[in-house]
């Protein structure tokens, strides 16, 4: 038998006979209702949607991240593995039902899931037990609830609050790098000054922000020679003939917004623009909108000074984002190659296409 429930039987039966003046679920929330609610179908109206569909959204957005951090929680403590679709499919469905008969919107819920794992719930059937007791309680047990103190429902909160968290963490934060721990920081002291929902929506905020500044640290534009090849001996550029006009840049990482930048950085250093530009994009594994509009708007600027620009070695997402929005088809095809060695044979035949002089047809 879990100790919480033993300690809550105890007390609140010490409550009902002594009569002790304390808070109890009765004198501060006048009870629990006997029965069920009867179903009741809202009434529509565009302007109710109109008000409710952005705080709706937020809720819903909120109850998803709260709701899968709890079931995180929980694999933690259980070492377990959730499933995330069935976790939202299931929130999803009970938080449309529930306003049918009175409810409103609820999240899967850190203090009662680590309060049942803490009291030996390892499997779904906790959850059926739980709510299972839960109807007994307000369909036979309601009117011995409301003498249910409310001081010993703090104390089996406070004792899960301690067993729960993971208190060695803050003796690590010293060897974490600096962006992690105040995040960690910031998350912890909101959720103690404020609530955990401020809490969840500012260290999701301060965790994205800090996401997109490491990818777009570790994105790189460089200019590659044979003095600064990296690359193995099937795409180096060591031994090649690099034609006279020819620049090669190489990215590498992920071609997102907080990287595009760069690009345009890298190019602004040149002296001169070269006749032809290779961009070698092998180790781009991915690309977004904002990258693709760099891509087109440097392939627009060198085709306006007559200048050409050729992609090296694009990769699979990229390569179809730039066919999707028609970007290949504007840079033509066959400028677009699959290794270093056909880039540069593209490069002189652009080359020696513009040193060769239209030919006049004769009188």
């Amino acid at each position: 038998m879990p100790g919480s429930i033993v300690a809550l039987v105890l007390a609140t039966i010490a409550v009902a006979l002594f009569r002790l003046p304390v808070e109890t679920i009765g004198s501060r929330f006048g009870g629990i209702p006997s029965g069920l609610p009867a179903p009741h179908w809202p009434t529509f109206s565009w302007d109710h949607i109109h008000d409710l569909f952005h705080p709706a959204l937020t809720i819903a957005l909120l109850a998803a991240i709260e709701s899968l951090l709890c079931a995180v929680v929980a694999d933690g403590m259980i070492d377990d593995q959730h499933d995330s679709n069935q976790e939202l499919l299931a929130q999803g469905i009970a938080n449309i039902v529930s306003p049918l008969f009175g409810g409103i919107a609820v999240t899967g819920a850190i203090a009662r899931t680590a309060t049942s794992i803490k009291c030996g719930a390892r499997t779904p059937i906790a959850g059926i037990i739980h709510a299972v007791t839960l109807l007994v309680i307000i369909l036979v047990a309601a009117p011995l609830a409301k003498f249910i103190p409310l001081a010993t429902l703090s104390a089996v909160l406070i004792n899960v609050a301690l067993n729960m968290g993971e208190w060695h963490n803050f003796s690590r934060l010293p060897k974490w790098p600096r962006s992690d721990a105040v995040v960690f920081l910031a998350t912890f002291s909101l959720t103690v000054i404020i609530d955990l929902t401020v809490a969840v929506e500012t260290g999701m905020v301060l965790a994205a922000m800090l996401f997109i500044k490491r990818v777009a640290d570790t994105t790189q534009i460089t200019a590659v020679d044979e003095s600064t090849e990296t690359e193995g001996a099937h795409h180096s550029l060591i031994g090649k003939d690099i034609p006279e006009g020819v620049m090669i840049y190489r990215i590498f990482g992920s071609f997102f917004f907080g990287a595009a930048d760069k690009l345009e950085s890298a190019l602004k250093r040149l002296k001169q623009e070269p006749d032809v530009l290779i961009l070698r994009m092998r180790k781009v594994l991915a690309m977004d909108a904002t990258g693709l509009n760099a891509l087109e708007d440097l392939y627009e600027r060198l085709r306006s000074r007559h200048k050409h620009l050729v992609l090296s070695g694009p990769h699979t997402q990229p390569l179809f984002m730039m066919d999707k929005a028609g970007f290949l088809d504007r840079l033509g095809r066959e400028n677009v190659c699959a290794d270093i060695d056909e880039a540069l044979a593209r490069s002189r035949a652009i080359l020696s296409a513009e040193a060769t002089p239209p030919t006049r047809p004769l009188a």
